[in-house]
């Protein structure tokens, strides 16, 4: 059961290297919704043209649900949650909720200087990579994140809330860059990556990734 009168359809960049797609998918996933995926390699001269056929902005991800497009990685797990409440895309409790929504905007509309230096790419290996003033800044917030997330959310399993929720699916593409470049984390930060990277969404993701043709050289 989709939920929908037509199969959705969602609108994805390469696996390997979209953090925007991954953080659309992984709400699509814990919904149980029934989709038809529809990769679009990013970075070619071709990509906009194509996107745009799908969604009025030219971005990934995109879900059209019923032949209305819902686009923005938020709007969908939004929505997402709002049509399958019983799926708990957000924590149950008030207090929790307020604060993974936060989170999660934070993550969404932040930390520039990590997504600049730090980009998503599930097929290499950067050991080494040199981290800039700017970018361990928004390394060390993220992980102050986290650590407050787990401490007072986080009884009830191994992720942010306990369970994994929607602010868990925006900081997973981060998991992979701090696995991708190497980053130095303390214990509990260590231990949330690791339940990330081992979710069986997580590794269906990379394994489709490492099936990917298509490969892109960041500077």
């Amino acid at each position: 059961m989709t939920g929908y009168t037509l199969i959705p359809k969602l609108i994805l960049g390469n696996k390997t290297y979209s953090s925007w797609s991954l953080r659309g998918w992984l709400p699509v996933r814990q919904a149980g919704l029934d989709v038809t995926e529809v990769v679009i390699p990013l970075r070619r001269p071709e990509t906009r043209a194509e996107i745009l056929k799908h969604s009025p902005t030219g971005k990934v991800p995109t879900l059209i649900a019923d032949d209305e497009p819902i686009w923005d990685s938020l709007a969908i797990a939004e929505t997402l949650a709002e049509r399958f409440p019983d799926k708990g895309l957000w924590p149950a409790g008030a207090r929790a909720r307020q604060v993974a929504r936060s989170v999660t905007a934070e993550m969404h509309s932040g930390f520039p200087a990590l997504r600049r230096d730090l980009p998503m790419d599930l097929g290499r290996h950067h050991p080494g990579h040199r981290i800039g003033a700017e970018t361990q800044a928004d390394i060390g917030r993220i992980c102050d994140i986290w650590r407050d997330c787990r401490a007072n959310f986080g009884g009830g399993g191994d992720f942010l809330f306990g369970d994994f929720c929607i602010a868990d699916a925006f900081y997973a593409p981060v998991v992979t860059r701090f696995r991708t470049y190497d980053v130095t984390l303390d214990a509990v930060c260590e231990a949330y990556c690791a339940a990330v990277t081992a979710h069986p969404w997580m590794q269906e993701w990379s394994a489709a990734a490492a099936e990917e043709p298509w490969v892109i050289d960041f500077d």
